[in-house]
């Protein structure tokens, strides 16, 4: 076995591991070049054998114990430009890097390759910070004759309001992710014109997200006009929709049924392989290019009003043809197109900064 120095002063590590010199010091996840890539160094400080668990991009990778010190790490091979949501997990239970400033809510970390791509206007929030991030105060309870059941919808006007941004997964981006704070800095730095945030959470995703018309029928006659009523300002003329996944799939949708109401349009990693049925099945992603949306683009309908753009994680392999796919057959339909990849895999940590980015550009034409 290598020395304790020798493992751990190439990641620019000092002490005895295990030592509480060690510990004082002790900062992770820590990369260093490796090839092509990073090799990244994870430490955790305990008793029990623990794994550490990556959001899509890897399978669980078990953590080593320093001789029978309380020392455990793992070495990990990452490819160039990753970010990407983990936890410690310990039998049953997941949480964050303590010795890592960066996460998402309370129990999961962010690592990222010093090769990605800086996300400015995210405020720290991993485990050991004291940050308390606030809540919207504008709270609307809405009964959803056409949905059923009840929901809480957060509310929030960034800069003092404007321009109306649906967030679908809306208590993702409440308490994983903070983008009232993120919105808020943005709006603030000139980097978008001030907006009304809508949060809006989900009950059922697969119900919901699918190519039906039932969510934006609601959100047409029931959400918006209660936002309107709330007396919170809000410029429901020029409406984006942000979502991620089957929400982002979700998204699109509605803007080819209901472009009357859905125009503008930021997508992250859109779950594009969609057809009916297909979420049940062992593989999803293995049926038909572009799924039932590229079979709607074939058709040509007439996107000349639509401003959408499209992201998705440059290391989520197979997401990219269903997505190539449908952006180019957008951009054919007349759509007004922008195209990236972020530095991720299926991992909400990457769609960040994509976000704030794509939110701001939809709103760029009046």
């Amino acid at each position: 076995m290598r020395s304790g120095n020798d493992t751990f002063a190439a990641f620019g590590l000092s002490g005895a591991p295990g030592t509480e010199a060690f510990w004082a010091t002790a900062r992770t996840p820590a990369p260093v070049p490796d090839g092509d890539g990073w090799t990244t160094l994870f430490l955790r400080r305990g008793s029990e054998a623990a794994s550490v668990g990556f959001e899509s991009w890897s399978r669980p990778v078990p953590l080593r114990r320093w001789g029978d010190t309380d020392c455990w790490y793992a070495e990990v091979r990452m490819p160039a430009r990753l970010r990407v949501t983990y936890q410690f997990l310990v039998g049953d239970a997941a949480y964050a890097d303590p010795l890592n400033p960066v996460g998402a809510g309370g129990d999961r970390s962010i690592a990222a390759t010093p090769d990605a791509p800086a996300q400015p206007h995210w405020p720290l929030v991993g485990a050991g910070t004291d940050v308390v991030l606030p809540l919207p105060r504008h709270r609307l309870r809405w009964s959803s004759e056409r949905l059923g059941g009840r929901r809480t919808v957060r509310v929030h006007p960034a800069g003092g309001g404007g321009p109306v941004v649906l967030l679908l997964d809306g208590d993702d981006w409440l308490y994983l992710h903070p983008a009232m704070a993120a919105f808020d800095s943005a709006v603030a730095s000139g980097a978008m014109p001030p907006v009304t945030l809508v949060f809006l959470p989900a009950r059922d995703r697969k119900a919901e997200f699918g190519c039906r018309p039932g969510l934006w029928e609601a959100v047409r006659d029931e959400l918006l006009p209660l936002v309107a009523e709330s007396g919170v300002a809000a410029d429901r003329d020029r409406l984006v929709v942000a979502g991620q996944s089957l929400g982002g799939l979700s998204a699109l949708y509605a803007a080819l049924e209901f472009p009357e109401l859905v125009s503008r349009v930021a997508v992250q990693s859109a779950s594009l392989w969609w057809t009916p049925g297909a979420a049940d099945l062992t593989d999803p992603l293995g049926g038909p290019v572009g799924g039932a949306l590229a079979a709607r683009l074939r058709g040509r309908p007439d996107l000349s009003g639509l401003r959408v753009a499209f992201d998705v994680g440059e290391h989520e392999t197979r997401m990219l043809p269903h997505c190539g796919l449908v952006e180019t057959l957008a951009e054919q339909a007349g759509a007004t197109v922008r195209v990236s990849r972020s530095a991720s895999d299926h991992d909400r940590a990457g769609w960040r900064h994509a976000l704030l980015r794509d939110v701001a550009w939809a709103l760029g034409r009046d």
